[in-house]
Order: structure tokens, then C-alpha cells, then sequence
């Protein structure tokens, strides 16, 4: 029963920061790649962000580089995501997803997602 589930999603405003959290349950989730993916309303998925099992390694979308930091805490089953310097552009529904075992940027499981919104 592999379970994700996000939280911290809200209306923030532009230049504003927000911290997201994922918590895992129903496998070990030190052993699996994790990503940041969204999807703007009315729009397609873009992926955002991805760590390593053991977090020494990340990569980002040019979109948000320089602004997302993502993290995780293996003793707490826990991914993070931090948002600063946020754009309404970055307004989208964000999940948190597994990577599959199959290949990189690919998930099998995924999060229900939390709103973003970034408003004045």
C-alpha cells in the first residue's frame, strides 16, 4: 500500500516562500528517487525537481533553478520542497512522485498533489 501525501499548499504571494512536504508510507523509501512535478490548470504536467536516494544528488527544471530547493529526510520517510522567490507563473498543482525502477523520469506512484496558488 504505497501511500503519498503533500502538504503545505496555499495562496502565497509573488516573492513569496512556501515549504512543501510529502510524506511516504508502504515501502522504503530510502531506496527509491523521488521528484516535484505540477501541473498549471488547464495545462499539461511539468516535471520540477528529483533527488537521489540519499539526497547527494539533484537536478531542477530551468524554471525553477536557482529558486526550489528539494530535500528529503529518510528517517522521517519525507520529502520537501522549498519555494522561494515565488512567480505566479508557478501557480500549479504539485505532486510528489515515486521513480520507477524501470528508468529515471519515470513514476510509478504519485502523491493526490497540493495547490499553489501565487497571488497579490
Amino acid at each position: 500500500q504505497v501511500q503519498l501525501a503533500e502538504s503545505g499548499g496555499g495562496l502565497v504571494q509573488p516573492g513569496g516562500s512556501l515549504r512543501l512536504s510529502c510524506e511516504a508510507s508502504g515501502f522504503t523509501f530510502s531506496s527509491y528517487s523521488m521528484s516535484w512535478v505540477r501541473q498549471v490548470p488547464g495545462k499539461g504536467f511539468e516535471w520540477v525537481s528529483v533527488i537521489n536516494t540519499s539526497g547527494s544528488f539533484t537536478n531542477y527544471a530551468d524554471s525553477v533553478k536557482g529558486r526550489f530547493t528539494i530535500s528529503r529526510d529518510n528517517a522521517k520517510n519525507t520529502l520537501y520542497l522549498q519555494m522561494n522567490n515565488l512567480r505566479p507563473q508557478d501557480t500549479a498543482r504539485y505532486y510528489c512522485a515515486r521513480e520507477s525502477s524501470e528508468a529515471i523520469y519515470l513514476w510509478d506512484y504519485w502523491g493526490k498533489g497540493t495547490l499553489i496558488t501565487v497571488s497579490s
